[in-house]
């Protein structure tokens, strides 16, 4: 495996030639689509004048946040595998086969000098096709364990670019660069926006603040576990800067009101991440693998609730990546309600271990991910010609 920071071919490689023509495909999730954008957007810095074409799948969140990024999408009528509905199973074959052939169709009328997949159901059939077409294709793998598909589409991708340590596991060592995962770097620039964020949120810079981030859909664990113990955290006198996400958001205030308590900070969603982060002296989140890769940015100390959620239990291997390196917390989901916030507090009372948390993660930092793996798109390209 090939370590892809600090190793990018020079500038006037990346400046030259003709204009480039490149498919990215994937989402479903922002954690699929967020770096799907942020490769696009290092590709046209990288070169200006590359055109760039995103494939998702319809009636899927990418249908609307690519369009929103500047980017023009084309739909695939492709869906994943339903677990609640054994009659929509039926029709999956037929849906994959028809996508190939309209990915097919894509191919031959855009004539991309490369493909990238980023993960997400469209992924797998224009990759494939693609690779049938001679098209060079690479893969970027967000997890630390690999899915079935991108463990198949491997055997004829270029290059893997990969997040965690040890994914020979599942895919050929040499084709594996080890470049991080994109994250929106505005989400993580958080030098000197302490004070600014604590005057955001109305909230006093003199005491201990928690974070909880469960997404923009929300978690119903992480949520629970606050409700279960928001007397714990008002007796400590602790600020709490809680994104509840869209899903709960109603049924809390409904609960709580609006203005609960001054130290609470109930929010459907956070704007401003930034700011959350610059506030926040121990944060508590779900482990996918985009959230992971802002948190080792960010270098706070951090007590993670994998989701059980996802295919082959992925959030739970992401998070032991970290806790293997003494870089955060794991909380199983099953004892998250009566642990996650006592552990929290604890954790806020002891400065030695949140100093020895904080250096840990960030030694797992990966920021310049987006722009490593636009030169490897390149690369692939340059290596065909």
């Amino acid at each position: 495996m090939q370590n892809g920071q600090g190793n990018t071919a020079n500038s006037k490689q990346a400046t030259q030639g003709r204009a480039l023509r490149i498919i990215i495909s994937g989402g479903g999730t922002g954690g699929h689509i967020f770096p799907a954008v942020s490769i696009a957007n290092a590709l046209k810095k990288l070169r200006p004048d590359t055109e760039i074409l995103f494939v998702g799948a319809n009636g899927r969140m990418e249908m609307e946040k690519v369009p929103a990024a500047g980017y023009k999408i084309i739909g695939l009528d492709i869906q994943g595998i339903q677990r609640k509905s054994i009659l929509k199973n039926l029709m999956l074959p037929f849906k994959l086969i028809g996508s190939i052939i309209k990915a097919g169709s894509i191919i031959k009328e855009f004539k991309p000098d490369a493909a990238v997949g980023v993960g997400g159901y469209a992924s797998g059939p224009l990759l494939y096709a693609a690779s049938q077409k001679g098209v060079p294709t690479l893969i970027q793998e967000q997890n630390s364990y690999a899915g079935v598909t991108n463990k198949w589409l491997s055997k004829n991708a270029k290059k893997i670019c990969v997040a965690f340590d040890g994914m020979d596991k599942f895919f050929p060592a040499a084709k594996i660069i080890k470049t991080g995962n994109p994250v929106r770097r505005e989400s993580v620039n958080t030098a000197g926006k302490r004070e600014a964020a604590f005057q955001e949120y109305k909230l006093s810079s003199g005491k201990k603040t928690i974070l909880v981030t469960g997404g923009s859909l929300g978690a119903r664990t992480l949520n629970n576990s606050i409700l279960a113990n928001l007397d714990k955290i008002i007796a400590a006198d602790v600020q709490l800067i809680w994104q509840t996400g869209k899903v709960y958001y109603k049924g809390i205030i409904e609960k709580l009101g609006e203005n609960y308590h001054p130290n609470i900070r109930i929010m459907e969603f956070v704007n401003r991440m930034d700011l959350a982060y610059a506030a926040a002296d121990v944060i508590i989140s779900r482990a996918g693998a985009g959230t992971i890769a802002e948190l080792c940015i960010v270098g706070k100390p951090v007590l993670l609730v994998p989701s059980p959620n996802v295919a082959e239990d992925h959030q739970t291997k992401n998070a032991l990546a970290l806790v293997e390196h003494q870089a955060a917390v794991l909380v199983s989901d099953l004892e998250a309600e009566v642990q996650l916030v006592p552990q929290a507090l604890a954790l806020l009372n002891n400065e030695a271990e949140q100093a020895q948390l904080s250096a840990n993660i960030s030694k797992l930092a990966l920021p310049n991910a987006d722009e490593v793996i636009a030169q490897q798109v390149i690369d692939i390209i340059n290596t065909k010609k």
